[in-house]
């Protein structure tokens, strides 16, 4: 008798991670909320994906080279962004022909969409301070280190608004701008990666949300896969599609 209520207590008091880890050495062990009959029944019933490609050295490794990717770009986009303001009949290094050509990009209202008076400050500005902050987590994750919930959800959110910004500096680059720039396509490229692998590890490495089950099944079954290479191919074609002749002209 005695035995099962430290059976049980154990178990109560063991997180989501903690409880997964029992079927994988390799699993982070995270000191969080302690787990209810329901939570424990879920994790039963549901358990989390095992294997590389979902623990954290692997997501967490994409995510930090999709990160370096993303501020490497942000700084050329910023040395551009000076370069332009101090000659502004001067040509760019990535002015391709009318259709590729970083100078229309830069140009535009898109390219300075954060102003305060009179100031107005280059986008690639806050993707260095934003890229920053994911090379840092992606460092810390590498580490092993599994985040407080509410820095988890943060970062996973954080992830989310840079990628609809992305999208939508694409969208007026496809569509009003009439222009595209390699720097910010390779940018975008990297947010989504970037996104990607952090939704991954969101679920597998942190334990978010609590109730996995379908992500779990997801994940599992490798359907992140099929999703993630139709979603490229999805914008590759879409660029092709709308300005494939112009690109290659």
């Amino acid at each position: 008798m005695a035995r099962s209520k430290t059976t049980t207590k154990s178990a109560r008091g063991a997180s989501i991670p903690e409880a997964l880890s029992q079927t994988d050495p390799d699993t982070d062990i995270a000191d969080s909320e302690s787990l209810d009959d329901e939570e424990l029944d879920s994790v039963d019933q549901h358990p989390m994906p095992t294997g590389w490609r979902h623990r954290s050295t692997w997501l967490y490794l994409v995510y930090l080279i999709a990160s370096f990717a993303a501020i490497v770009a942000s700084f050329i986009l910023s040395a551009d962004a000076l370069y332009s303001a101090r000659h502004p009949d001067a040509m760019l290094d990535c002015d391709i022909n009318a259709k590729v050509s970083c100078s229309t990009v830069a140009q535009s209202w898109q390219a300075e969409i954060i102003k305060l008076g009179n100031l107005s400050f280059p986008n690639a500005y806050f993707g260095i301070a934003a890229e920053s902050v994911f090379i840092t987590i992606a460092v810390l994750g590498l580490s092993r280190v599994v985040f407080p919930r509410w820095f988890a959800l943060c970062a996973w959110l954080g992830n989310l608004a840079a990628l609809l910004y992305a999208y939508w500096l694409l969208s007026q680059s496809l569509f009003v701008i009439n222009a595209l720039c390699p720097w910010c396509i390779l940018l975008m490229f990297s947010t989504t990666i970037q996104f990607m692998a952090l939704s991954h590890a969101t679920v597998t490495v942190q334990g978010l949300p609590a109730h996995p089950r379908k992500l779990a099944t997801y994940y599992r079954l490798g359907a992140d896969l099929l999703v993630d290479v139709v979603w490229v191919i999805a914008i590759i074609a879409l660029i092709l599609v709308v300005d494939g002749s112009a690109i290659f002209a």
